[in-house]
């Protein structure tokens, strides 16, 4: 999850087992059309790129024969093996923008690689976009699969605009608020053409409009969201400025992702999913 931020430095691990729980439990349990295209079976060896904290892992583990999940911030790793490493599961730290720095993982022996809500954090870097995704293709054995599902284009459109104002407002350029948005939200043409340029034969792109519920607990919800998901343009402020930018960001969405009828929180969330043959 954690990456590399816009100008290549080593970003610091903003994330927890806890806050990811208390503020995105949904992610993991919304997998139910990728873990379908997956199709788990009892052969396959699969690399689970930008695997968090484990808990999507552990909806295909016991029907695959091996998975190594891999993630660039130790935090969530050391939650992955505490919870769920054995002797079919591996966990690792490593910054997925640079699969090639490790052999076992490029060596091209991977019946699949697969990747939920992780791929528009790795690929935020442009200069690295395309060497990621060929990084993901050299893993692979011929004929293998990429299966992934992230945001895709018009995700959140809401919160980041909110976030960017709030930085604005603060001070910073909106060049600079860019430059810190840690997201990249590609298109259904864009994610084809890419994994085509570098010897893909795409067998489904498609973007789902997905409202989602934000959580409800009293250290989640929209401010828990934004705190964890929007860390990185809360760490361009100076700390004691932070707290009243979560507050105002939540009093810009009040109106907009509040349901009148029973006060619930939604998201404007848009998923990408597509699934890749190397041939």
């Amino acid at each position: 999850m954690a990456s590399n931020n816009a100008l290549g430095q080593q970003a610091k691990d903003t994330w927890s087992s806890e806050a990811y729980s208390d503020s995105a439990s949904f992610v993991p349990k919304l997998t139910q059309t990728l873990l379908q295209y997956l199709d788990p079976q009892p052969t396959d060896k699969v690399l689970d790129i930008g695997c968090g904290d484990g808990k999507f892992t552990e909806a295909f583990l016991p029907f695959v024969e091996k998975v190594l999940g891999l993630d660039s911030s130790p935090a969530m790793i050391e939650a992955a093996n505490r919870e769920y490493s054995g002797e079919k599961a591996e966990f690792r730290v490593l910054d997925c923008c640079y699969l090639e720095t490790d052999s076992s993982v490029a060596k091209g022996t991977w019946d699949k690689v697969v990747s939920n809500a992780a791929l528009h954090w790795i690929l935020r870097q442009e200069t690295t976009r395309i060497s990621t995704l060929k990084g993901i293709y050299d893993s692979l054995k011929p004929g293998g699969t990429l299966v992934f599902e992230m945001g895709g284009h018009g995700n959140i459109p809401e919160v980041s605009t909110a976030l960017m104002y709030a930085l604005v407002q603060q001070g910073i350029p909106i060049e600079k608020a860019r430059e810190i948005n840690p997201w990249f939200f590609p298109s259904v043409a864009w994610m084809t053409s890419a994994l085509e340029s570098i010897g893909f034969q795409v067998e489904k792109m498609e973007a789902e409009h997905r409202p989602t519920k934000l959580t409800s607990s009293v250290t989640g919800g929209l401010a828990g969201w934004v705190r964890l998901m929007g860390a990185v343009f809360l760490d361009a402020l100076a700390p004691e400025k932070r707290d009243s930018v979560v507050q105002e960001v939540c009093e810009i969405l009040q109106t907009t992702v509040t349901r009148v009828e029973d006060g619930s929180q939604w998201l404007g969330y848009v998923r990408l999913r597509g699934v890749a043959k190397k041939i």
